[in-house]
């Protein structure tokens, strides 16, 4: 029996089923759909609706699907994509450090989620239960390279769609501190 990779996968599983409801509900005190589409925005990963619904339907499902052993492949590359883009979009300019926002947290995630794809899930599995082995080096190096490689394009798109940004013109030659031509109050 695989108990440690059992509660590997219902821990991690678990929480990005609990990260998924934040996006897309609010639920666990998250931003709800209104507040994760403002954090789409912020990263400029548009269109906004559209990529704050797929980030919490793919924490949720993928978390799901993690949880229950099945298709653990799909669900290991999806939840690696989703930690691929928080590193591009928040934690890389950060450094690697954790307490400084670094990727420390988000790499040792998809190091996880490559090792369940390397491994397989276990005895208590959907996936053993259905009698299939989608497991080994390949298996994790695809879900690795999928995850990448899909967080890559959704980065690039989400770029690419976003409208320009409009420099800050700072403060105006009467000193406003708004920038906006107009006189102080």
């Amino acid at each position: 029996m695989h108990i440690a990779r059992f509660v590997a996968r219902a821990f991690i599983g678990g929480l990005f089923i609990g990260h998924g409801t934040q996006k897309l509900f609010g639920w666990f005190e998250g931003p709800g759909m209104e507040g994760t589409e403002g954090m789409m925005r912020s990263l400029r990963l548009h269109p906004t609706r559209r990529n704050a619904f797929a980030a919490g339907a793919t924490e949720t499902a993928g978390g799901a699907l993690l949880a229950a052993g099945l298709a653990t492949p799909v669900a290991t590359a999806a939840l690696t994509g989703v930690m691929a883009t928080a590193i591009r979009t928040v934690h890389l300019p950060n450094g690697f450090w954790n307490a400084n926002g670094g990727y420390e947290f988000n790499g040792t995630i998809i190091a996880a989620l490559t090792a369940l794809a390397e491994t397989g899930p276990g005895d208590l599995s959907l996936d053993a239960v259905m009698g299939r082995k989608m497991s080994g080096p390949w298996w994790a190096l695809a879900s690795l390279a999928t995850g990448v490689a899909a967080s890559t394009a959704v980065v690039a798109l989400g770029r690419q769609a976003a409208p320009p940004q409009v420099p800050d013109p700072g403060p105006s030659a009467e000193g406003n501190p708004d920038g906006d031509g107009a006189a102080p109050a």
